[in-house]
C-alpha cells in the first residue's frame, strides 16, 4: 500500500526549502496532522507547503542590500534608475560585477523582468548570494548563533572572538566545500558587520584581513532581510565568474550594468582587493571594448566608473575608450578615505549605449 506519510527531507526537497526548516514547522504546529514518532516527524502526504509567516504583516519584503561593500551604489540609484530601459522588449537584466547588490535589488523591487543573471569573481560573495537563495533558513540559525554569542561579550572578548572568527573564515575560504558553505557565507557577513568601516579586502595571498571595527550593537542577523532577499533571488542565476561569461546570458533582450573596479583617481587611493587579482587600465580597456561588442549585439548597456578629470582635466581614459557611447557624468559620494575631510561629492562616469 502506497505511503500516506513522508519524512522532513521528502518535505523539504517537495517544497524547497531546508529540512531542519521543515522540522521548525512542525514543532510549531504549522502543518496539519505532521506526528512525531520516536525522534522523527512524519508529514501526511497529501499536507500543503505553510506560507512564511516570519515576514511580518508591515514588511514591504523590499529588500535592502545585506552587505556594506565599497563602490555600493545606494546613494547613486536615483542617477542610475534614470537610465533604467525596461519596456515591451528589454525583459532580461544582468550584473557581471554584482557586489553589494544595489542596483541589482532595486531592478528586483521595482520591475518585472523575466530573467535576471549576476555575477563576481569573488567566490565568497558569490557563495553569500548562492547560500541566500537557496538555504536562507540554516544561514539565520548561523548568524543567529554568532550574533548571540558577540554581542553580550565586553571590548576585549569581542576582539578575541573577531579574529579566531576571521582565522576560521580564511581557513574554510581556503578549503570551500559544500559542507561548509553556509557556515563560510555566515562568517563572511558576521565580518562585514563587525569588521572596519564594512570592508571586504584580502591580500596576495587570499587571506582576509580586515581589522576589527568599533560598532556596538551590530545587527548581524537581520532575518527579515534575508528571507525577502531570498524571495527575490529565486529567478536569478549566479554564477561566479570572468564578466566575459555575461556573453552566454545577453541578447537584444537584455539590459547589462557593469560595475567595475574603479579606476583609481590619484596613486594614494588604488583600493585593492575584492579578489587576489588587480584591475588595471588594460582591463579597463578590455572591458570597453567588451562593452562595445555587447552594444552591436542589440543590448542596452550602462557601466560606472570613476571620473578621472575630477584630479586632471586634460584625463580622457574614459572618454577617448569609450568614444562612440554616451558619457554622463553625474555626483556621487566617495566614502572609501578614511580621514572625513576627504570625503565629499565628486563625479562619476555613467557611460551607456542609448
Amino acid at each position: 500500500m502506497e505511503a500516506t506519510y513522508i519524512s522532513t527531507k521528502e518535505a523539504a526537497l517537495k517544497w524547497g526549502i531546508s529540512q531542519r526548516r521543515v522540522a521548525i514547522l512542525c514543532s510549531e504546529n504549522r502543518i496539519a496532522n505532521a506526528t512525531m514518532v520516536g525522534n522523527m516527524w512524519l508529514i501526511p502526504k497529501e499536507a500543503q507547503k505553510p506560507e512564511d509567516a516570519r515576514l511580518s504583516e508591515t514588511t514591504s519584503e523590499r529588500p535592502k542590500p545585506f552587505l556594506k561593500w565599497v563602490g555600493g551604489k545606494t546613494q547613486l540609484l536615483p542617477e542610475i534608475r534614470k537610465f533604467y530601459p525596461f519596456n515591451s522588449k528589454i525583459t532580461k537584466y544582468a550584473e557581471p560585477f554584482v557586489g553589494g547588490g544595489a542596483v541589482l535589488i532595486d531592478i528586483l523591487n521595482n520591475t518585472q523582468v523575466q530573467e535576471a543573471y549576476i555575477s563576481d569573481m569573488n567566490s565568497d560573495l558569490i557563495n553569500a548570494y548562492q547560500v541566500i537563495k537557496d538555504s536562507v533558513d540554516e544561514l539565520i540559525l548561523e548568524l543567529r548563533e554568532k550574533q548571540d554569542a558577540y554581542l553580550p561579550l565586553d571590548s576585549d572578548r569581542r576582539k578575541e572572538y573577531f579574529y579566531a572568527q576571521r582565522e576560521t573564515f580564511n581557513a574554510i575560504k581556503h578549503n570551500p566545500s559544500e559542507e561548509n558553505r553556509v557556515a563560510r557565507a555566515a562568517l563572511m557577513i558576521y565580518l562585514n558587520k563587525t569588521c572596519f568601516n564594512g570592508l571586504y579586502r584580502v591580500n596576495s595571498k587570499g587571506d582576509y584581513n580586515v581589522p576589527m571595527g568599533s560598532y556596538k550593537q551590530p545587527l548581524i542577523c537581520d532575518e527579515e532581510n534575508l528571507l525577502a532577499l531570498s524571495k527575490r533571488l529565486q529567478n536569478v542565476k549566479i554564477q561566479q565568474a570572468d564578466y566575459k561569461k555575461v556573453d552566454e546570458f545577453a541578447d537584444d533582450r537584455t539590459f547589462v550594468y557593469f560595475d567595475p573596479p574603479y579606476r583609481p583617481l590619484t596613486t594614494t587611493a588604488n583600493f585593492t582587493s575584492y579578489t587576489e587579482t588587480e584591475f588595471d587600465d588594460k582591463q579597463q580597456l578590455e572591458l570597453a571594448n567588451f562593452i562595445k561588442k555587447l552594444s552591436s549585439r542589440g543590448c542596452k548597456v550602462l557601466a560606472s566608473n570613476s571620473d578621472p578629470k575630477n584630479v586632471d582635466e586634460n584625463d580622457n581614459f574614459f572618454d577617448d575608450a569609450y568614444a562612440g557611447l554616451n558619457i554622463n557624468r553625474v555626483q556621487a559620494s566617495r566614502m572609501i578615505n578614511s580621514k572625513g575631510s576627504s570625503r565629499g561629492k565628486i563625479n562619476e562616469l555613467l557611460i551607456s549605449n542609448y
